[in-house]
């Protein structure tokens, strides 16, 4: 992995940006579909990629629960120099998600009917989310290994190779966009149809790093071992829940809002969802460039350094929380304009609205996000999956219920907030009990 410690603040530098970058690409995925769905089809078919997006939101969180598992093991095994018991957990851990990958493609293709109505489908929409669906179930194994590959090439010690990657996947998937939507008018399943063969592309640009002689981490031949993956999924956990946290938050948010607001407001959601997708997988990227930092100097028993990265990382979480806080409300009118025409008064303006209402959690998003991702670094599973299953699902259906209780259906934009809030509490009550169990 090259670390030195006397540049650890370059190290951390090195890996942050790259994740994070990495990171924005990647949710620019699903935005670039809604952008060119919303132009090119109809404002009620962005609604369609926004309710079908939990779907691509689970592929990515099932593929990071097995690759930060892996990457947390893996580099533990480098820093101690056990370098044939890393490509024994790397090889294993792929082609499990490979077996993991054909049966969901099952799943979707046999029953998407069933999926759409359970992600929230009402009966005007879900011909269109029946669509998106079908076009995108073909490339799960793309989604899963994709983002495992991402994750693991950082770890081989390529982070510049990862983000190289993912930009060019996210600019072919402007192009294909661009040709299936525009040029071809295959509607909403063009868009996904992009979306899953820019990433079938991404497939052979890792392969050709995996297999070429400067990687560390190679396929090697294995005994599957179920200690190895239950090992990995027990690490890597928290982080798939964290991942699958925006995807969650948008099926709770999308049964609430057609509950309490109706179909039209799906869309005003679909906008901020989008905002709070790049926010969210900002701070997984901070915790994603940290990871194998973390778990390296701790496989090398250097606790400190461990503390001192998680400083860096908490420090790069608030700047990016402010920012992002700064650009909502700054920005709000031209965001919400790539979706929905500012001739449509009503909804415009109260897109704009609700979205800065919604910015406001990302004051403690970020505290939560990576707080969990160090959990996760130093096999504290336990903590790590309290936050994350926290914040993905108990604090935000509550803030949800009680917002709607006191507000009724104008209270469900303020529930973000009020969820991150408690996760905050939930995370500072942690991490005191950690630091008072390690260090005293």
């Amino acid at each position: 992995m090259q670390l030195r410690e006397r540049y650890l603040k370059q190290d951390f530098l090195r890996f942050m940006l790259a994740s994070m970058a990495a990171q924005w690409v990647f949710a620019l995925y699903t935005m670039v579909d809604g952008i060119f769905v919303a132009k090119g089809v109809s404002e009620l078919a962005l609604s369609a990629v926004n309710l079908a997006s939990p779907y691509v939101n689970f592929l990515f969180s099932i593929s990071l629960l097995f690759a930060v598992g892996v990457s947390t093991i893996a580099a533990m095994y480098m820093g101690q120099g056990k370098f044939n018991e890393a490509n024994r957990a790397f090889s294993q851990i792929l082609v499990a998600l490979a077996v993991i990958s054909l049966v969901l493609t099952l799943a979707v293709m046999l029953w998407p009917d069933v999926l759409a109505v359970f992600l929230g489908a009402g009966e005007n929409v879900q011909p269109l989310v029946e669509e998106y669906l079908l076009h995108v179930g073909p490339f799960s194994i793309c989604f899963l290994m994709v983002y495992s590959f991402e994750v693991l090439v950082k770890t081989d010690g390529y982070p510049k190779l990862a983000l190289f990657a993912v930009t060019f996947g996210c600019l072919l998937n402007c192009v294909l966009d661009y040709l299936f939507v525009f040029c071809f008018s295959m509607g909403v399943g063009g868009a996904a149809f992009a979306t899953g063969l820019s990433q079938l592309v991404l497939i052979f640009i890792y392969l050709f790093h995996f297999l070429g002689r400067r990687a560390t981490l190679h396929f090697v031949r294995f005994s599957f071992d179920w200690k190895i993956f239950l090992r990995s999924v027990k690490i890597g956990i928290p982080s798939g829940l964290t991942e699958w946290s925006a995807g969650l938050t948008t099926f709770l948010f999308n049964h609430a809002i057609m509950a309490c607001l109706g179909e039209e407001a799906i869309i005003s959601y679909t906008i901020l969802a989008y905002v709070n997708t790049i926010v969210v997988m900002s701070m997984a990227g901070i915790a994603q460039g940290a990871q194998p930092m973390i778990s390296y100097y701790l496989g090398a028993g250097r606790k400190n350094v461990c503390q001192r990265l998680l400083f860096y990382a908490m420090i790069s979480g608030g700047i990016i929380s402010a920012l992002a806080i700064a650009a909502v409300f700054c920005g709000a009118d031209q965001m919400v304009a790539l979706f929905i025409s500012p001739e449509n008064t009503a909804l415009y303006t109260e897109s704009v609205r609700v979205l800065k209402v919604f910015s406001l959690s990302f004051l403690f998003s970020g505290v939560n996000i990576i707080a969990a991702g160090y959990f996760t670094s130093v096999e504290a599973a336990v903590s790590s999956f309290l936050i994350s299953v926290g914040r993905g699902f108990f604090t935000l259906a509550a803030a949800l219920v009680l917002m709607i209780f006191v507000w009724g259906g104008k209270g469900i934009w303020w529930s973000a907030l009020l969820s991150e809030f408690l996760c905050l509490s939930l995370t500072l009550f942690l991490a005191h009990r950690y630091r008072k169990k390690t260090f005293s």
